[in-house]
């Protein structure tokens, strides 16, 4: 039972004492300042700034008053290779779209905003893209229950590399993304598998390089020794 009553008190210090005092924090020298973000979406990569109070990058996410952000100064991307580029004084981005978010400058939490956590390396799945980092769990011990434990729309990934190899999309590091929690499965811990481990890949190559009915090697690689027909190059 104490386990449990420590979680309880874990969960609800992260989810409800820090909305209770950053107005507070915010109102001493928390003037609104211009945070430049990235946000990436299935289609579009949207760049541009917005007004706010708030530290990071997941706080200006999490605690937006509507279920859209707007920003000014806006760039957006779209991916393939006929994609456009499009510029726009100002956009309204529906948050319920943006695969993960990355803020040009990183500012460190407020001590008192705190919650000790154990960084966990982690794969985050959020198709078209991966994200691999370290993920901020609560320290109970057990990796299933702290997964449990994890919640909130968008989720803080840290020392992050993020690419999509669908989009031709090359590896970018950050020092922190905001993953949207709705749309993304996380693996922790993880390992890439190789799907040809255990097999002999020579042995295979050899032996469809020869003839089965002769037994005569194939120097064309159709599995028969019968030279391969042409049609003079028409």
């Amino acid at each position: 039972m104490p386990a449990v009553h420590a979680r309880r008190g874990a969960a609800f210090h992260e989810r409800v004492v820090p909305r209770i005092l950053r107005p507070m924090l915010s109102g001493v020298g928390g003037a609104p300042q211009t945070v430049a973000l990235t946000l990436y979406t299935d289609a579009f990569v949207v760049r541009g700034s917005t007004e706010t109070r708030q530290r990071r990058v997941t706080d200006i996410l999490n605690d937006a008053d509507q279920p859209f952000l707007v920003l000014s100064a806006v760039t957006t991307d779209e991916f393939g290779a006929r994609g456009e580029t499009v510029r726009a004084d100002f956009a309204q981005v529906n948050l319920a779209s943006v695969l993960f978010a990355v803020a040009d400058t990183v500012v460190e939490a407020v001590p008192e905003l705190r919650t000790p956590k154990t960084p966990e390396p982690a794969l985050v799945s959020i198709p078209p893209f991966k994200v691999i980092g370290h993920i901020h769990l609560l320290p109970i011990g057990d990796l299933r229950q702290a997964l449990g434990e994890l919640t909130g729309r968008f989720l803080p990934v840290t020392d992050a590399t993020y690419w999509s190899d669908t989009l031709g999309e090359a590896r970018q590091t950050a020092t922190i993304v905001a993953v949207n929690h709705g749309r993304a499965q996380i693996l922790a811990p993880h390992q890439v598998v190789d799907p040809w481990a255990g097999l002999d890949r020579s042995a295979t190559t050899e032996a469809a390089a020869v003839d089965p009915a002769t037994g005569v090697p194939d120097p064309w690689g159709l599995g028969t020794t019968t030279p391969p027909k042409t049609d003079g190059g028409w």
